[in-house]
């Protein structure tokens, strides 16, 4: 019986077995000399990411709860595994240009990237507090790593540094919530963490200093206002494509513990909770809207974007429900493409980071590079949610969520701001068909980055042009 356990237990986890072990090849692989070793090592990670894909497919999509309930594959673990693949195979792909400009062609950022997946696998499957706390710590401390990768770059270490504080801190607030969960029920397991407190007492001082303390522990993993602080400088200081990782993957991965914890195990809660949410919800798109309309730097303009994003996202959290949560879910897989394909544009226009990323890089490009520019313009357009695009469809969805719960003023609300935040993008569409180029911009696009905007572009428009298919995955997978 023992042994059915265990088979049954590892059968559950062999797609994070399976990027392990592949993690621990690529690391000794990286350690023999080997001329075309930065390829050999990119395309390695990308067969392994292939393979975990489609055990996880291949996988049943009823609930397994394994490891003592402490880790469950089900249809909503099974989502945001398949997104979480996504963004780190196209993570890599852009990574190879622009680890060679740089100079800073390493074996381990490889290895590291396949950590940080792992981690953000872990969470997405976790029914534990301490297991997703595990899996939370492993993707941030492999990020914490790839922030500071630009080693002769003070930004790089900057954004490190601050990252390793500000993120050390926030692991302190939410393992505290944690703890006091735990004092509560006498377990850190959320089925028996929501089977103690089926009834709970609202005005218990520790039940909702550990509810709050989650929470902000959570929110402050996807910059949420007020807890945003460390946004905009570790996404301009990082290298390109982990900025792209972490606005897309590590976001995907907090959002579904946010979902998994606070619209399911521990939905009684919501009384304390929801109030609260909406004002940051508020709170973050109105200040990542308005601090982005002043950035120069595109990078740090994307940050605020994301920062708005996440306050979007909120209100499918205040929306709740299958719809709630469906929306959050088809809103991030957009989000994903549409992300990272400016990420991808971002690299191709960089000059080094000694030059910065200045927003006046993108002047004339429909002059010297039309399809670029009209691949970035789709990009941009979705971000700001216009239609055909996928993006406006993403905040279609959430909208009608909120309306169809009675959050007729939120959604008012959204749609302002959202008209706001159109403007920041709109400013680079007009740069680069109204703008004259500076000059002709030395943009070489190597087979990986021509998957990648490929995979980026096809992907932000079908979402437009065929949204109900996505939108019914998401529900299918939404049901917990």
């Amino acid at each position: 019986m023992d042994m059915t356990l265990i088979a049954g237990s590892a059968l559950a986890s062999v797609p994070e077995i399976i990027i392990i072990i592949g993690a621990c090849a690529a690391l000794m692989i990286s350690l023999l000399p080997n001329a075309r070793q930065e390829n050999l090592l990119a395309s390695l990670s990308v067969i392994i990411i292939a393979l975990a894909a489609g055990m996880s497919y291949a996988l049943p999509e009823s609930p397994q709860r394994e490891y003592a309930g402490m880790f469950v594959v089900d249809g909503f673990s099974t989502y945001f595994k398949m997104v979480l693949y996504l963004a780190t195979a196209l993570t890599i792909l852009m990574s190879g240009k622009y680890l060679v400009k740089e100079g800073v062609v390493k074996g381990e950022y490889y290895v590291l990237l396949l950590f940080a997946l792992v981690g953000t696998m872990i969470m997405v499957s976790g029914t534990d507090l301490l297991i997703i706390y595990v899996g939370i710590e492993l993707q941030a401390i492999a990020i914490y790593v790839l922030v500071g990768f630009l080693k002769a770059d003070a930004r790089s270490n900057e954004a490190a540094l601050k990252y390793v504080i500000l993120g050390a801190f926030s692991s302190g607030i939410l393992l505290y919530g944690i703890s006091l969960f735990y004092g509560l029920s006498g377990s850190t397991n959320l089925a028996a963490i929501s089977e103690a407190l089926f009834a709970p007492n609202f005005d218990n001082p520790m039940l909702l200093m550990a509810t709050l303390f989650m929470l902000v522990g959570l929110l402050f993993k996807v910059g949420v206002v007020p807890f945003h602080m460390w946004v905009p400088d570790i996404y301009e200081g990082a290298p390109s494509p982990i900025t792209g990782f972490m606005s897309v993957a590590a976001k995907a991965a907090a959002f579904a513990v946010i979902l998994r914890v606070f619209l399911n195990e521990l939905f009684v809660l919501s009384p304390i909770w929801l109030l609260g949410v909406a004002v940051f919800a508020v709170a973050t798109m109105a200040l990542g809207s308005l601090a982005a309309l002043v950035q120069t730097n595109i990078k740090r303009m994307l940050a605020y974007s994301s920062i708005a994003h996440a306050g979007f996202l909120l209100l499918g959290l205040i929306a709740g429900g299958a719809d709630g949560v469906a929306s959050v879910m088809q809103y991030l897989v957009v989000f994903t493409f549409m992300n990272l394909g400016m990420f991808a544009i971002i690299i191709l226009l960089n000059k080094g980071v000694k030059f910065g990323e200045p927003i006046e890089a993108f002047a004339g490009l429909a002059k010297t590079h039309p399809i670029l520019a009209l691949m970035t313009m789709i990009f941009l357009l979705s971000l700001a949610g216009i239609p055909p695009t996928g993006g406006f469809f993403a905040k279609f969805y959430v909208l009608m969520a909120l309306i169809e719960t009675g959050h007729i003023w939120l959604a008012v609300i959204a749609v302002l701001l959202s008209a706001v935040a159109a403007w920041f993008y709109l400013r680079i569409i007009m740069l680069m068909y109204v703008h004259e180029p500076s000059g002709k911009p030395d943009i070489h696009i190597t087979r990986s980055m021509q998957i990648v905007l490929a995979v980026t572009f096809l992907g932000t428009v079908l979402t437009g042009l065929f949204p109900a298919w996505l939108l019914e995955a998401a529900r299918s997978a939404a049901v917990f």
